[in-house]
């Protein structure tokens, strides 16, 4: 496995691969990586015969408020997860490498990023689409691989893929989850002991919706209701927003009757979580 730096030494092993005839799989993470991103990395291996995995915390994604400056970060133990599944190639570069201090040059997908996440961070889907593009422009893979749990942001991508006539298939990898439900995220790492023990509450509020679903109900408004009186009975946790959206559009829905995403986020403590699951009309 290859560790690099610098865009040049990604396109000169990228040549010799495809010189090879090889076919190359990209995962873009931000790193601290864990079993999710793993899951995703075997995926690429399975559909691949070369895998990059790039790690960059991407400054242009974050808020003036968010947690850019204390995002976990641990390259070894990256390395280490990476050599496990059999990663050809790391690509961490330094955000100097990335953009040149006049960098000026953005991409934005709109209507998609108007709602759930994209509405209360402003902006983040303009970060996380410029560089997705820039690493895809970088790496020039045949497949890139996103987690299920970011719903959002791999439907906003697989619109400018499709928009903007990349040559590259989006996979979407099914969440990887704790043994009590809770979705395998970077970010957990924050919450301490009894914030950690709160934490299920977002994947006890996805089973309480499944189980009304099943029964037959179809009220976006008595389901979300629910969600919110499981979740506020826990002190550490506070909703940001539990939504149904359809799922192709993310537009918001009032009655089950079609495809439809349930999206939400919820701050235990201070750290922001999110969850989904998909609910698919017969």
């Amino acid at each position: 496995m290859k560790v690099v730096t610098t865009i040049r030494e990604v396109r000169e092993q990228v040549n010799a691969w495809r010189q090879a005839d090889n076919s190359i799989g990209l995962v873009p993470t931000m790193g601290f990586l864990h079993e999710g991103h793993q899951s995703l990395m075997q995926a690429a291996k399975q559909d691949n015969q070369k895998v990059i995995v790039t790690i960059f915390v991407n400054p242009i994604q974050f808020g003036p408020s968010e947690d850019l400056a204390s995002y976990p970060r641990d390259l070894e133990r990256d390395k280490i997860a990476c050599e496990q599944v059999g990663v050809d190639l790391i690509f961490c570069p330094d955000a100097s490498e990335m953009y040149s201090p006049n960098f000026n040059s953005y991409v934005d997908v709109n209507e998609l990023t108007e709602a759930l996440c994209g509405k209360r961070r402003p902006g983040h889907f303009k970060g996380v689409c410029t560089v997705v593009t820039k690493l895809f422009n970088i790496a020039q893979p045949d497949r890139a691989y996103f987690g299920q749990k970011d719903a959002q942001q791999l439907a906003v991508i697989k619109r400018m893929v499709t928009d903007l006539n990349f040559n590259i298939e989006i996979i979407g990898c099914p969440i990887v989850r704790e043994s009590d439900g809770l979705a395998k995220s970077s970010r957990n790492s924050y919450l301490s002991e009894s914030e950690r023990v709160a934490a299920v509450c977002l994947y006890q509020a996805i089973e309480c919706a499944k189980a009304m679903i099943h029964k037959g109900e179809k009220s976006v408004n008595v389901i979300t209701q629910a969600m919110q009186e499981l979740i506020s009975k826990q002190p550490l946790a506070k909703v940001d927003y539990i939504e149904f959206v359809d799922l192709a559009t993310l537009k918001s829905v009032d009655l089950l009757a079609q495809d439809s995403l349930c999206a939400l986020a919820v701050y235990i403590g201070k750290t922001r979580l999110i969850d989904n699951f998909i609910y698919q009309h017969d």
